[in-house]
């Protein structure tokens, strides 16, 4: 069944992979990469992706540049004990200098990776890292640093990668060794910086026996290939790879290396019919169960597709590219439906259509007009394919033992119908009732990663993001490969009664190509009675499988070796079980979510495991400065690495591409490495060809005027800004945040008398302010201002000076001049009412400017034409030059992953003086904001301020 592809355990939110190890392990000076080694992987054996890792210089402590630091040794020794690995990298370093030096260990892993163990040894002084709770070892950490920012020791880096990264201080002449050690990662690219005494040993170890095994490397070269050592069994196999110096270089006496590509260790097991393998050590076993030569099991599948005007361009032939190639791939005996969605719905045909050639080849045609426009109505979409669903099989024009499936493709935040996140995941779940799977496909970094997971985890399903980029319509074709065949539904396993604390052992579905892992504990040791039963539903009839599970004697099997842990049973159990219970702590009951983090964060603990919910401290030694800080290293969540991604305007590779330094005491370069890397220090000033990431940094998101929309970064002393025009009437989003309810729509209001080229100058005349926890409603207008909150109404005229002090919201209302609200921990803002008078022409104009004056406390998922900057957002100016208009400067603006062309303008701000305003300088946007603002102008008309 599973041939040569690789290895998956469904109902997991790590997929595994029958590769070893991916990560990156560099040691380097900050100014001179000394050596560095660079291990990463792709999701599949046969099609690598190589992630490359980018170093910049920093500015180093040392004075003496003519020594460099020799890295003398890099190791990395990976064994796999049935599919379970045990990675440790080790790299030693020498300071050959005479001065001290700073020297910098990082490591790119899996995000599905576990830190367990972390240690650097200094003259024999061993500093370990220690495994707390989070909150325990951030509470430690800051008491301990006094600026109070968080040094972590993680980032996101790429798409399915972490940065972990350490720096400390050597003393001359001194040597320092990194050990890291982690669990379940796989080996697969190799790249060598400079040359170093480098070594890859793996080992694996399966009882149930190797079918096959390869290793390969894309820079192999004769003289290379003869340094892969390959010794293989039965039951065992043995890799090294470890070339000297010289066979490390490109020719003899240069520096180049050769060894720069991917790395590859490919194997797969026998597989019998029954009811799977059972190993068990020291009182714990894990079932391994992967049936060879299965039938398919038809699937009835709706795709939705989200083709709002947020899709436009190349997300769109993307996705119409996918889509047709995943049409291609449908079964005869499947049944298929397409139905797209903006504020409207349109479906291909009315109910689901049999995959014939005919209808598939129809489908296609009819795939490659589809065209983006308007709103984001996903509520209404999703439940339109459930009803789908359901009318087929009461119709009963579905065969009984299908499996029912929506995939749903979004790229945005639900902006129109319902758009509360927890109502929708309720409307799906009820409208499902367990009798089909949802999978969502989150498409770039504008959707909420976090709605869309728990929804498809209570719906039986899975959500993947869909990254950015040249190969995205790759990603959608590759997550359907992962759910397309079907071949057992309903899957059980049965246990003895003395099997206890089981992980998950039950499965919706079994797919083609995974294999589904049971682990738990015994309560005896009788392991001669281990009776094994499955029970699933297959394609024509009932799949039963029972008897005795073969049980590996690892005595007898390997004789002479140890255990890579001797309690490798027990760690993979409680690793399959944190896993599990993280994904249950995001769906169920307030309790049962609260009983399985506290669960999780048992075990954590007790294992040693960095999770979301743990974090380790690394204490540093002293330097000649003084006592060093602790470092922290985190496990990120999804929404993290998002909110990372977002920040940097980065959909492959995020944080982690800056410099690899963790120390807080020493200086950074103010440049971003987003577009390319940066080789020195910049000047922040307006001149300079890059500026500073403003991810630390919160915008202040303004609109004042006809309208001008204005993101100042107070820390970086810049701003941004755009116009957006539409008609009078047009009501747009300005802020919005699901995760609080918090939402600020403004209506557009046209000027008296139009402008001599007869268009109409807008302006904003009233906006809808409302903060459904909080149960507060505003609305305000150039006449009057109406205040909702706890039942009570109060109405106010600008002619009046009040202020209204309640429990949660603090109002100030200025006489014809300024309404200051503060919404209490949460967001403080200020309109202000303006009146405009044309004295020649005897004409006068009243609008209204908003002003975000504190936003900090808003959740990461805000939104909107103002919301989407208020954590920030890293951009880097470029290619100054003389503009078209004299006196104004023009130059290239990087952000989001966008290049736009903006102009050098001053914008109004009348936050600080009301009267007459204070002149800010912004590089000015045109079209719309079109580059800057995710998506269109288009996509955030609403169509009312409620």
């Amino acid at each position: 069944m599973l041939g040569e592809r690789p290895v998956c355990f469904p109902g997991m939110t790590a997929i595994w992979r029958v590769l070893l190890l991916w990560a990156c392990v560099c040691i380097c000076r900050p100014a001179e990469v000394g050596g560095a080694l660079v291990i990463s992987r792709s999701d599949a054996p046969t099609q690598v992706t190589q992630e490359t890792m980018g170093t910049r210089s920093i500015k180093k402590r040392s004075t003496n540049s003519g020594h460099k630091v020799e890295v003398y040794s890099v190791r990395v020794s990976c064994t796999v004990t049935s599919r379970f690995a045990h990675t440790v990298m080790t790299s030693k370093a020498l300071n050959k200098a005479n001065s001290s030096q700073e020297i910098f260990f990082a490591v790119e892993l899996p995000k599905t990776a576990f830190i367990t163990n972390f240690s650097m040894e200094i003259e024999g002084q061993v500093y370990v890292g220690e495994v707390k709770e989070k909150e325990k070892a951030r509470k430690q950490y800051e008491k301990a640093v006094s600026s109070g920012r968080t040094a972590g020791l993680v980032k996101a880096s790429g798409r399915k990668m972490e940065e972990f990264s350490v720096s400390v201080n050597i003393a001359a002449k001194s040597n320092v060794i990194f050990t890291l050690t982690i669990l379940f990662v796989y080996l697969n690219n190799v790249t060598l910086v400079k040359r170093s005494f480098f070594t890859i040993v793996a080992d694996i170890y399966e009882p149930q026996g190797i079918n096959f095994i390869d290793a390969t490397a894309t820079f192999l070269t004769n003289n290379l290939l003869s340094m892969v050592e390959k010794t293989v069994t039965d039951t065992k196999a043995h890799i090294s790879f470890s070339p000297t110096l010289e066979q490390q270089s490109k020719c003899p006496g240069c520096e180049d290396n050769i060894i720069n590509g991917d790395f590859i260790i490919n194997y797969d097991v026998k597989r019998e019919e029954g009811p799977g393998e059972v190993q068990i050590v020291n009182g714990y076993f894990v079932h391994f169960f992967a049936p060879p030569d299965l039938h398919r099991v038809p699937k009835n599948v709706v795709f939705v597709i989200d083709r709002s005007g947020s899709m436009s361009g190349t997300k769109m032939s993307q996705t119409r590219d996918a889509l047709v190639a995943i049409l291609s791939e449908l079964h005869v005996e499947d049944h298929f439906a397409l139905l797209l969605f903006d504020s409207d719905i349109i479906t291909w045909k009315d109910s689901l259509t049999k995959a014939t050639r005919e209808n598939v080849t129809k489908a296609i045609a009819y795939a490659r007009k589809i065209k983006d426009n308007g709103a984001t109505d996903i509520n209404s979409a999703v439940l339109r394919a459930v009803s789908m669903l359901v009318k087929e099989r009461e119709q009963k024009t579905l065969s009984e033992r299908s499996v029912d499936m929506i995939i749903l493709l979004t790229d945005g935040m639900p902006n129109r119908g319902e758009t509360k996140t927890t109502n929708i995941q309720k409307n799906v779940h009820s409208a499902i009732a367990g009798k089909m799977s949802l999978f969502c496909l989150g498409f770039g970094n504008n959707v909420d990663y976090s709605f869309l997971d728990v929804m498809s985890k209570q719906n039986k399903g899975l959500t993947r993001r869909i990254f950015e980029g040249s190969d995205a319509a790759v990603q959608l074709e590759g997550f359907y490969s992962e759910v397309s065949s079907p071949l057992l539904l309903e899957v059980n396993l049965r246990y003895p009664d003395n099997a206890v604390h089981l992980t998950k052992n039950h499965f919706n579905q079994l797919f083609n190509g995974s294999e589904i892992v049971v682990s738990g504990r015994l309560s005896d040791h009788d392991m001669d009675n281990f009776l094994v039963e499955v029970l699933a539903q297959g394609p024509d009839k009932d799949f039963q499988v029972q008897g005795k599970a073969s049980v590996a004697n690892w005595e007898v099997t390997y004789p002479e070796q140890e255990y890579i842990f001797g309690d490798f049973t027990e760690r993979l159990w409680a690793y399959l079980t944190v896993q599990q219970l993280l994904e249950n702590s995001a769906i169920g009951t307030q309790q049962d979510k609260e009983t399985a983090t506290a669960e999780a964060l048992n075990m954590s603990l007790r294992y040693g495991f960095v999770t979301p919910l743990t974090s380790m401290l690394v204490t540093k030694p002293d330097t000649e400065e003084g006592p060093a800080s602790p470092l922290i290293a985190d496990k990120l969540t999804e929404s993290q690495r998002q909110q990372a991604e977002r920040r940097h305007g980065s959909s492959g590779r995020a944080a982690s591409s800056g410099a690899l330094s963790a120390s807080s005491s020493r200086s950074r370069s103010a440049s971003s490495s987003r577009f390319k890397p940066a080789s020195s220090s910049r000047s922040k000033s307006a001149s300079s060809s890059r500026a500073q990431s403003a991810s630390s940094s919160p915008a202040q998101s303004d609109v004042d005027g006809d309208p001008h929309f204005m993101i100042e970064l107070p820390e970086r002393d810049d701003a941004l800004c755009f116009n957006i025009n539409d008609e009078p009437g047009t009501i747009f989003t300005l802020v919005t945040d699901p995760k609080s309810g918090f939402v600020v729509n403004g209506q557009f209001i046209g000027k008296k008398t139009l402008a001599p080229d007869g268009n109409t100058n807008t302006y904003f005349g009233s906006f809808g302010i409302s903060h459904q926890k909080l149960g507060v409603r505003l609305e305000v207008s150039t006449q009057d201002i109406s205040v909702l909150h706890d039942g009570k109404h109060v109405k106010l005229l600008w002619s009046d000076t009040t202020s209204i002090n309640e429990t949660n919201m603090n109002l100030t209302l200025t006489k014809n001049c300024s309404l200051t609200v503060t919404l209490r921990h949460f967001v403080k803002f200020t309109i202000i009412k303006h009146t405009k008078v044309w004295k020649r022409r005897h004409d006068q104009q009243d609008y209204l400017g908003f002003y975000t004056l504190d936003s900090h406390h808003v959740s990461a998922s805000v939104h909107g034409l103002l919301g989407q900057f208020y954590h920030g957002v890293e951009f880097e100016v470029a290619d100054l030059r003389p503009g078209e208009v004299q006196e104004k400067l023009d130059a290239t603006l990087y952000v989001k992953g966008q290049t736009v062309n903006v102009t050098r303008h001053w914008q109004k701000d009348f936050s600080q003086d009301v009267k007459d305003g204070e002149n800010i300088p912004c590089w000015f946007v045109d079209n719309d904001g079109a580059g800057l603002i995710d998506g269109r102008a288009s996509d955030y008309i609403v169509s009312g301020l409620f």
